[in-house]
């Protein structure tokens, strides 16, 4: 085994691009590189051709109608079209209010759904931010318990990211419909990674990026419901009208050819990825756990995507975890959140105390992943753990079976 061994774990921050995607996109960089947007010559045509298949792709995966499929940057910028969008439309004020609806969401949402609230919240809406359980599943029934006279929005993600537990989409998308409440899903991690049916689920809008399934970095799409209910959304950019006047600019024709190809695969490849990964994180997650004590599995037992796995490990000191894993590129949180020292607060919304929130690692499973590059995850980790718990006076005061929650600490 190499010193010098670099494996990725780190696919919930992004993925690689499959080569079968990147061979479909090659021609649109240099012989296909008309505008869809030019409607009287045959470059313009072949574009508008290949962004219509690439539709009819997205579509295919989310079990969704092509007409539905809205191409965006990606999803931090589906999510904000969503909400935004959404909550622009439907703001209704209960009688005798000065508010301008309600919207309900999770603390432990990915940032571009909790920033998106918040901006709303300073405008007027009144937000509630669900807490989750300790398992952080949020259930149809919290949703229900929250919800208002004046409610417009739900905005729940299907999968979390750093965690992978699965909500209870489809129960809260029916009970949205029942109340003719609008139902929008941060799919990210989900979409390409387990089955969806947008129509079953009863979802609304729905978010996917490209990069996070084997396509490329700045693209991605918003499914927008056109029937039993038509959804509207106000539009967050003006211009030529492009994607339904939701969406104005010249499309990514090389990006959104990535993604229909991506999602293309995804279809068709992923009951056999899914178990394959399955097996993975299992082996990977035993493989710690069994050999180090004080060590915590965060997130559901069951209800966890494939791919991700995310670990605390009690007495060790975060950053110096970190470095000592440094050949395993891996997380301690959201990579969009990962330039912060603070602790994941995502585990922090499930009650994860703060010292057990800095000691964890997000790992996260894909494609390429092999038993071997999880076996030497296993190994790099279980040793880094066991040599910094050696420097921990901590260890030691706890191996000596003393309960530190009774200890009085002096304070100079």
């Amino acid at each position: 085994m190499s010193a010098t061994r670099s494996i990725y774990m780190d696919h919930a921050a992004t993925t690689p691009c499959d080569p079968r995607v990147v061979e479909a996109m090659l021609p649109y960089f240099t012989e296909k590189f008309g505008n869809p947007g030019s409607r009287n010559h045959r470059f313009g045509w072949e574009a508008e051709e290949a962004v219509d298949e690439a539709r009819e792709k997205v579509a295919a995966l989310l079990g969704a109608d092509p007409k539905e499929i809205i191409f965006t940057s990606g999803s931090t910028e589906g999510n904000n079209l969503a909400i935004k969008g959404a909550a622009s439309i439907y703001e209704r004020a209960p009688a005798g209010s000065a508010g301008r609806g309600h919207i309900i969401t999770a603390t432990h949402e990915h940032k571009a759904t909790l920033d998106p609230c918040k901006r709303l919240q300073k405008e007027g809406f009144d937000v509630t931010f669900l807490e989750p359980p300790r398992d952080g599943v949020i259930t149809a029934e919290m949703v229900r318990g929250a919800m208002r006279e004046d409610t417009i929005l739900v905005s729940i993600m299907w999968a979390n990211n750093e965690i992978g537990t699965i909500n209870e989409v489809p129960e809260i998308g029916a009970l949205c419909h029942d109340r003719g409440v609008i139902f929008h899903t941060d799919a990210t991690q989900w979409a390409g990674k387990m089955p969806t049916d947008v129509e079953e689920a009863k979802v609304d809008l729905l978010t996917l990026s490209g990069h996070k399934l084997y396509g490329p970095k700045g693209v991605g799409a918003l499914y927008v419901r056109r029937r039993k209910p038509r959804v509207r959304l106000q539009a967050m950019i003006d211009g030529g009208g492009q994607e339904r006047g939701f969406r104005s600019g010249t499309l990514n024709v090389t990006g959104i050819v990535g993604l229909g190809k991506a999602c293309e695969i995804a279809a068709a490849e992923m009951g056999a990825d899914g178990a394959r990964l399955l097996a993975l994180r299992r082996r990977l997650e035993q493989g710690v756990t069994s050999r180090l004590e004080v060590t915590q599995v965060n997130g559901h037992a069951e209800r966890r995507l494939p791919h991700i796995a995310n670990i605390s490990f009690g007495f060790v000191e975060g950053e110096s975890l970190m470095m000592a894993v440094k050949e395993i590129a891996c997380s301690s949180g959201s990579a969009c959140t990962s330039a912060s020292l603070e602790p994941s607060y995502v585990l922090k919304a499930l009650g994860v105390g703060d010292e057990l929130a800095h000691s964890s690692l997000r790992l996260s499973l894909g494609r390429w992943t092999t038993e071997a590059d999880v076996d030497f995850a296993v190994e790099k980790i279980v040793t880094s753990v066991l040599k910094l718990r050696e420097l921990s006076p901590l260890y030691d005061m706890y191996k000596e079976g003393i309960d530190l929650s009774k200890v009085e600490w002096a304070h100079h």
